[in-house]
């Protein structure tokens, strides 16, 4: 694999792998500061922070989903990464609660098995 597009192609769905890993660890943790210890969600619940991951998440797996869709001719990873992410902005439109951290958590899951997919099929 010395083709620097496969290369980067890997890299990005590598990088969807641990951005959606750490989303789903921000999400819970939040939860758990915010009601089990009674610590203010201030900055770490600021829904900017959640537009920012989103669009690095629409971002990375456009560009690294799309570009194995192209390549090994698969549609699933594609497909699944769509659905993630469109769990993900379902989970912007709602209060923030178990609700919001139920649907962000399902997005990136399914995101991060759809890059895991990706990566499977490109080898």
């Amino acid at each position: 694999m010395s083709n620097p597009i496969l290369l980067i192609r890997d890299r990005l769905d590598r990088m969807g792998v641990l951005l959606s890993a750490l989303c789903a660890v921000h999400c819970v943790s939040g939860v758990v500061l915010v009601a089990f210890l009674g610590i203010s969600g201030g900055a770490l619940l600021d829904p900017r922070i959640h537009e920012f991951g989103l669009v690095a998440a629409v971002m990375i797996g456009a560009l690294g989903l799309g570009s194995g869709a192209l390549r090994h001719g698969r549609r699933g990873p594609l497909m699944l990464g769509g659905a993630g992410l469109t769990l993900m902005a379902c989970g912007l439109l709602v209060h923030h609660g178990m609700a919001e951290v139920a649907l962000t958590v399902a997005g990136v899951t399914l995101l991060a098995a759809a890059h895991i997919g990706n990566l499977r099929h490109a080898h």
